[in-house]
């Protein structure tokens, strides 16, 4: 029955597998078969020898084992099949899909859809992998053949980008298909984007914030908008497309900025557009930048371990304190961050500290996150990474 090799877990520590947690942290680990090889598919046991799971494999960090699966199956061909086809009608289901209006989603969201250590982007007729651990690596080529039978003719390109998020795993950026086009245009309710899937971050957009986006397009209509840490100025175009008066994206990076005047070349309304390359930080402090009817505050993760998290908060609280003071009174604060080791309550607390420093009378109008696409296992709650506020400030 052990086909594969086998690690035994202490005893105790099969809990977490039985109350389907999809990691295994390297502590839990009693014994295991001797050469393991980093990415290969496990079984493993409890310590009275019972099977628990499958799953990958990896030394050299503290999640030792992603699980795959606590039923009898094989992880072959068909598995990835039956996952793939499961994410598609659920997709379908919350998207809408096909419509012509949305034509960018993700279709994989790692332990959300049950397969961790894997992400996939879909950008019109192109899906995007980024793999996060070495077992989905070795198996991408099979999952390129599922997404693109699963997709009924939607996907005709697979591209795999793994450099960003397994830097040592020694794999190139490729084309696991012909190369498709890049950029594409593709919709979001509505609005157009130009996505570079072989040169943007992560795999070309940031689709968690789809949502989040609606509702600044909701709030901008005759506003002035500030958008920080712009990228390629998702919330900026969103913002000029239902009517703000002005908006000012800023960015440190110079590709990023490119980008956005690009896409606000794709609206009416570049005359109403500002793009500023600069550290957002910096561009805060400075006393000749008048305050905006809505500011929003969209940062990279600051912090991607523990060991960080408290330098983290600290930058979170003095970033969210210098944009509290570019909002006009009566305005609006869009607050974000993407680090998943600043919880909710830890993330919430510490825009409580900016807003007792800023002085003013501030109200919670909403709690934001990912979107519907970007789904959170109940039963691990470490899926739930964006944490938003939108605040009103008097």
């Amino acid at each position: 029955m052990h086909q594969n090799k086998t690690i035994k877990l202490a005893k105790g520590r099969e809990q977490s597998v039985l109350r389907f947690h999809p990691w295994i942290f390297s502590g839990a680990i009693k014994q295991m078969d001797k050469d393991i090889a980093d990415g290969e598919i496990i079984t493993v046991l409890d310590y009275q020898n019972n099977i628990l799971a499958k799953g990958h494999y990896q030394s050299g960090t503290s999640i030792a084992v992603r699980i795959l699966t606590t039923e009898e199956e094989e992880i072959n061909a068909s598995f990835w099949h039956k996952r793939i086809k499961n994410a598609f009608e659920y997709r379908k289901n919350i998207l809408h899909l096909p419509n012509n209006t949305t034509s960018a989603f993700r279709l994989i969201h790692g332990e959300g859809d049950r397969l961790p250590g894997l992400i996939i982007d879909v950008y019109h007729h192109t899906a995007v992998i980024q793999c996060h651990s070495l077992g989905m690596v070795k198996v991408q080529n099979l999952i390129k053949d599922a997404v693109i039978e699963q997709s009924a003719g939607m996907i005709q390109y697979v591209f795999t980008k793994n450099k960003e998020s397994l830097p040592n795993a020694q794999n190139e950026d490729q084309w696991l298909t012909e190369e498709g086009p890049t950029p594409i245009k593709v919709y979001e309710n509505g609005h157009t984007f130009l996505v570079d899937v072989v040169k943007g971050q992560k795999t070309g957009f940031f689709l968690d914030q789809r949502d989040n986006r609606q509702m600044v397009g909701e709030y901008s209509k005759g506003k002035s908008v500030l958008n920080l840490f712009s990228y390629t100025g998702g919330f900026s175009i969103y913002a000029l497309k239902e009517g703000a008066t002005k908006v000012t994206s800023i960015d440190v990076s110079k590709t990023a900025m490119s980008a956005c005047d690009l896409n606000v070349a794709e609206t009416d309304f570049a005359n109403d557009h500002e793009s500023i390359t600069a550290n957002v930080m910096e561009y805060l402090k400075s006393d000749e930048i008048p305050p905006y009817d809505i500011v929003i505050v969209d940062p990279p993760a600051f912090a991607k371990s523990v060991a960080k998290r408290h330098n983290a908060v600290q930058a979170y609280k003095r970033l969210n304190m210098l944009a509290l003071d570019k909002v006009k009174k009566g305005g609006l604060l869009f607050t974000f961050s993407c680090s998943q080791v600043v919880g909710t309550q830890l993330f919430y607390d510490t825009i409580v500290a900016a807003a007792i420093e800023s002085g003013r009378n501030i109200r919670v109008m909403h709690h934001l996150s990912q979107g519907a696409d970007h789904p959170v296992n109940l039963f691990h709650p470490e899926g739930h990474y964006l944490k938003g506020l939108l605040l009103a400030v008097e």
